[in-house]
């Protein structure tokens, strides 16, 4: 073969390996080979479909035949940790897309018996994992189960309890772990997602927050951050669907909305049964201007959802709230009202969702001219117990007519 065909065939193999991604034999080399167990792949397929009970029951087998390996309750603990904030609507990205979610006072009840679950997953992850390394100090594998345990927790505690200074140090802690793998095996994508959250995270802090949580002078850079999570999305094992997702968000953070809206309609692609990938697309959408494009995108969601089995457990109140949002920006008020209304009905609707959709609801009747049926929104937002953080709100425009857009 001549070195002109030799070199075309050589880079046609390279444009396909990325296409089609790392074949299994050599991802092997580079992830712990429990990650590519054919039960492990088929239990992470329904869990990016939302499928979280019936994720957890292929866990718990993998877990039964490999109980010496902590990547094996790793798994649990994720799945554990996500079905529960999908259950509390903490999955929603609107509420972080933007800084003000470190200040909302929000209160989000946790049973015991899933919080001690979710302590004791942990706990035991990282007990196995400090065995293994005291044994071997180079068990890359061993690392990086650890800091993904960590990773997993610190994002628990920051969603569920706003514990922002423990989970920085987890985070920090689970980033160094990430830094020991790379050290031992430079190709081990997996543990770029841990460091590049952390780098993106530390960079977006004011100064005065790194001083609140204890990690002043932490380096950090959001564009590294930004390029170890698209290397991760690219080429991770277990860590590459998280790792775009992570992408996304922070993209919309920082009103990147065009990459974002890219990143995210690849993982909708993807995933077209995940309620949550597809209700991004339609986030991004509205967060970028186009709102009677986000508009039609909600309304396809929701009618998707109407379809028997197409979503598992769709969190409805999530989809009628953005909605409501566009089309406020739009200026119509009325179906702005009405969709308000339809979050705050659903019966599985979080009791923080439902009073900011009360809320919300009752200065679209405002606007309308409709007082009496604002005062009723308003009372329901103020109600005592449960969540209070649109009480003062509420309370305020009970003696003042809201009056703004």
């Amino acid at each position: 073969m001549n070195r002109s065909r030799c070199g075309t065939w050589v880079s046609a193999l390279v444009v396909l390996l990325l296409l089609c991604g790392m074949p299994a034999w050599a991802q092997a080399a580079h992830t712990d080979p429990l990650n590519l167990d054919p039960t492990v792949r088929a239990a992470y397929e329904k869990f990016y479909n939302l499928d979280y009970d019936g994720a957890l029951r292929l866990f718990d087998e993998v877990s039964k035949a490999h109980p010496q390996e902590p990547m094996a309750w790793d798994y649990i603990l994720m799945a554990t940790i996500f079905r529960e904030l999908y259950l509390q609507d903490l999955l929603d990205t609107t509420y972080y897309a933007h800084d003000s979610f470190l200040s909302t006072k929000r209160e989000v009840s946790v049973s015991p018996a899933v919080r001690s679950k979710i302590e004791g997953l942990t706990s035991k992850v990282v007990s196995m994992c400090d065995r293994r390394i005291e044994q071997d100090p180079e068990d890359k594998n061993a690392y990086f189960a650890r800091g993904y345990a960590r990773g997993m927790h610190a994002v628990f505690i920051t969603l569920a309890d706003h514990s922002f200074a423990s989970a920085a140090h987890q985070g920090l802690q689970s980033r160094n772990d990430s830094e020991r793998v790379l050290k031992i095996d430079p190709q081990y994508a997996d543990a770029k997602m841990a460091i590049g959250i952390q780098q993106f995270a530390v960079a977006s802090l004011p100064r005065f927050l790194r001083i609140m949580v204890g990690i002043i002078g932490v380096s950090g850079s959001k564009e590294q951050g930004l390029s170890l999570l698209r290397d991760a999305g690219a080429h991770g094992v277990v860590t590459a669907v998280e790792s775009r997702t992570a992408l996304s968000l922070f993209l919309r953070h920082d009103g990147r909305y065009p990459e974002a809206l890219v990143v995210q309609r690849g993982l909708a692609d993807q995933f077209p049964h995940d309620y949550l990938f597809r209700l991004e697309v339609a986030n991004l959408m509205k967060d970028g201007g186009q709102g009677m494009v986000a508009v039609r995108e909600y309304e396809a969601v929701l009618a998707d959802a109407g379809k028997k089995g197409y979503f598992v457990d769709p969190r409805l109140q999530l989809a009628y709230f953005g909605l409501a949002d566009t089309q406020r920006g739009q200026n119509l008020v009325k179906e702005a009202a009405a969709n308000y209304l339809l979050a705050a009905e659903q019966q599985n609707c979080s009791d923080w969702l439902r009073k900011r959709a009360q809320l919300n609801a009752g200065q679209m009747f405002d606007l309308l001219h409709e007082r009496s049926q604002a005062v009723k929104m308003y009372q329901m937002a103020a109600a005592g117990g449960g969540d209070q953080s649109q009480a003062d709100a509420a309370r305020r425009y009970l003696r003042n007519p809201y009056v703004g857009k």
